[in-house]
């Protein structure tokens, strides 16, 4: 597996930029869509061979004027250039990591309160690696019956790659196993021996499945969308859902779920019968 975690979010951005969309003018055919590393170069103010080095891991901490430059020419959104910055500050290989603080494991009595205001709404509160450290009763039921809180520390991650329920209780498996390998891959990734562990787990245990993603995919999961869940009582579902950042030394996150159309509602309804019904986001 590449370490040159910089170097493959730069081109896979290069990649998926067409020239239209970096303001470009049209020029002659092109074997591919993406943008050539020479026209990055041109809009970032940079050499040719210095676009090179940064793509192949030769150069990991470019100065904050040139990744400036470089999140303007590859048009990047507010939230790919706080992980273009990230990138950057991770220590380079074979950095020892010892020192890392483990995955936060509790939570803070102000998060408690307001999991229990959210109630029915399904919601959970995920720490770096994927465990789920706390929930709302209505992700309970929403998650327990299809196998997610399996065990004595439930992993988002290792469920969704390991569990043979998972294709099934996610019919757009594809779609939640990129999200997965992305937000473990938020930050420096392995130089992290708690996140290291996991991936050695998931490279064992998934093979390919895992480590295709890893050697593609940047760490930029999407922040909100909707999904589709298959629960074993109440059938399908759409839930619409989004991710609430806590505070850094948190090092956690809160995932929201609410449901995407009526039927969603109707059927969340009768799960949380004994609650205050949900509302139907358009």
């Amino acid at each position: 597996m590449s370490d040159n975690e910089l170097g493959l979010f730069l081109r896979t951005r290069r990649e998926a930029l067409t020239p239209a969309e970096a303001g470009l003018p049209p020029g002659s055919r092109r074997r591919t869509t993406g943008l050539r590393r020479s026209e990055v170069a041109t809009l970032a103010g940079v050499s040719v061979e210095y676009v090179t080095r940064l793509e192949q891991g030769r150069d990991r901490h470019p100065s904050p004027q040139v990744l400036s430059a470089l999140a303007g020419a590859l048009r990047l959104s507010g939230h790919e250039r706080i992980h273009l910055h990230r990138l950057t500050k991770a220590p380079g290989p074979g950095f020892n990591c010892r020192g890392e603080s483990a995955p936060a494991e509790t939570i803070r009595p102000a998060v408690q309160a307001i999991l229990d205001r959210l109630e029915p709404t399904p919601a959970v509160l995920l720490n770096r690696l994927n465990d789920m450290v706390a929930y709302t009763d209505g992700f309970g039921r929403l998650a327990r019956p299809a196998g997610l809180l399996d065990g004595e520390r439930p992993n988002f991650a290792r469920f969704v790659f390991t569990d043979a329920r998972a294709r099934e209780v996610f019919p757009d498996w594809d779609h939640v196993a990129d999200d997965q390998v992305a937000t473990l891959k938020q930050g420096p990734f392995r130089i992290d021996r708690h996140v290291a562990g996991l991936a050695d787990e998931l490279t064992v245990t998934a093979g390919e499945a895992f480590t295709a993603r890893v050697a593609s995919l940047p760490g930029l999961p999407k922040p909100s969308g909707v999904i589709r869940f298959q629960h074993p009582d109440v059938g399908p579902l759409r839930l619409a859902y989004e991710t609430l950042e806590l505070p850094a030394d948190d090092d956690q996150r809160l995932l929201i779920y609410v449901p995407a159309d009526a039927a969603t509602t109707a059927a969340l309804d009768d799960l949380n019968w004994q609650r205050a019904p949900l509302r139907l986001v358009s």
